[in-house]
């Protein structure tokens, strides 16, 4: 733009004109100015900070890194954190090297203490660990970890408590009452333990999500069109009453005749004579034990959950993922509870039955839940669990509480009068389902008072 061509009153106003504008122009110049020497400042400073992460030393510590979904959550997170250059990471393994072990990327130093002869004490104090993820159940070491006083311990609890509680193993009050107490964090992956009774107890906690098998993104999900139910679990745990899901499989079979049950576990002889019993040898479909277990997904239009009790089970972030709708027993205090899923607080076959057969038959009412499963999951994706975990390594090792207070509020709390819902829910549960709990008082569960 040309100043001298503006027509102005006089000379005196095009000259006031000007130098506003160089005014203008100076103030602006100057802002840069300090913009630039801002950002130069916080390059530095984040270049500082990246050499004091780089220090960071975390350990994961299990029995071993092979068989079950404690272990499997174990390697993926493992498997996802690695890729976070700013930590050294460290698996240290109870048992020697196993036969078919969870990949483990070979970034990752393995420590076997069996093989080695050293304590978990022994090895952290010889690596300088920072922080240590507990992961163990047969014989706490929470004791003897207390004697670090350097080392933060998050303690990755991968139970609940009414997993103990129908195990008639009160194991839970010991955890919280010392170990979690003597723990500088606790993971929970139940929104009621971890926003409510965790709070309740002084116990400092923070809800996660597991990691899921699948990538999200990369799963194409089952269209449902397959008259396949679906159950996934360990046979010999008494917990996941797979005896139930055949009696639910009895009854649905003479309303839905060409419905069929593939259940991917090993089998077993009392599973062989109940099979024979209930007449579904042409239903039922015991596949073995796989590494892989998306083709079963794929071709999987229900998938029946009558467990007992649990905490995070991966079989359910798995089915969701995929998109397909589930039939729980009672479990509406987990986190994978809402979306796609019918939780019926009943253990009669007949009742379970009816609403599997209703979903059955109903092509567009099991699509809708299948949408529903899968859009819940959208949120969890594996990144994001990374990220979170990232942020909790730095606020612990910086004692940072703000950023540890950001991340912990970082979800849907549940309120007051969704707990008591919960709890009530599984109060009836427990006394229908064992007698010696038939007198029990919501303020007893409230408290674990079994007394």
């Amino acid at each position: 733009m040309n100043l001298n061509n503006i027509k102005l009153p006089n000379a005196f106003a095009k000259n006031n004109v000007i130098l506003n504008i160089n005014k203008f122009y100076n103030k602006y110049i100057s802002v840069l100015k300090k913009i630039s020497i801002f950002l130069i400042i916080f390059i530095l400073l984040l270049e500082n900070n990246k050499l004091d992460i780089d220090l960071i030393k975390v350990g994961y510590y299990c029995n071993s890194i092979k068989y079950g979904g404690v272990e499997r959550v174990m390697a993926l997170l493992i498997n996802y954190l690695s890729k976070e250059k700013m930590f050294i990471h460290f698996l240290l393994t109870k048992k020697g090297k196993l036969e078919g072990e969870y990949s483990i990327p070979g970034t990752i130093q393995r420590i076997y203490l069996s093989e080695k002869k050293i304590s978990l004490l022994q090895a952290i104090k010889i690596n300088n660990i920072d922080i240590l993820i507990y992961n163990f159940y047969e014989k706490s070491e929470i004791k003897e970890l207390n004697k670090l006083k350097t080392t933060k311990i998050i303690y990755y609890d991968h139970s609940s408590y009414f997993y103990w509680i129908y195990l008639n193993n009160y194991k839970f009050q010991d955890t919280v009452y010392y170990e979690y107490k003597n723990c500088n964090y606790v993971i929970s992956l139940i929104p009621l333990e971890n926003d409510y009774l965790f709070k309740k107890w002084g116990i400092k906690s923070i809800l996660m999500d597991n990691p899921t098998t699948f990538e999200y993104d990369s799963v194409i999900p089952s269209d449902l069109t397959e008259k396949n139910i679906i159950m996934i679990g360990r046979v010999n745990d008494p917990i996941k009453r797979f005896d139930l899901g055949l009696r639910i499989m009895e009854r649905i079979i003479e309303e839905v005749p060409d419905c069929k049950m593939n259940i991917v576990s090993k089998s077993s002889k009392k599973y062989e004579k109940l099979i024979h019993k209930l007449k579904l040898e042409k239903y039922v479909k015991f596949v073995g034990f796989k590494n892989d277990i998306k083709i079963y997904l794929k071709n999987s239009s229900l998938h029946l959950f009558p467990s007992l009790s649990e905490s995070y089970p991966m079989v359910l972030s798995e089915t969701k993922i995929f998109g397909i709708p589930s039939i729980i027993c009672g479990l509406d205090y987990l986190a994978l509870a809402k979306g796609g899923t019918i939780i019926i607080y009943d253990d009669n076959p007949v009742t379970i039955a009816k609403e599997a057969i209703k979903l059955m038959k109903d092509d567009s009412l099991r699509k809708k839940l299948g949408n529903e499963a899968r859009k819940s999951m959208k949120k969890r994706k594996n990144e994001n669990i990374a990220k979170k975990w990232v942020k909790l390594f730095l606020s612990i090792y910086k004692g940072n509480e703000l950023i540890f207070k950001k991340i912990s509020d970082d979800h849907d709390k549940i309120t007051e009068k969704e707990a008591n819902t919960i709890l009530n829910n599984q109060l009836i549960l427990l006394r229908k389902r064992k007698p010696i709990f038939k007198n029990l008082t919501l303020e007893q569960l409230k408290n674990f008072s079994f007394s």
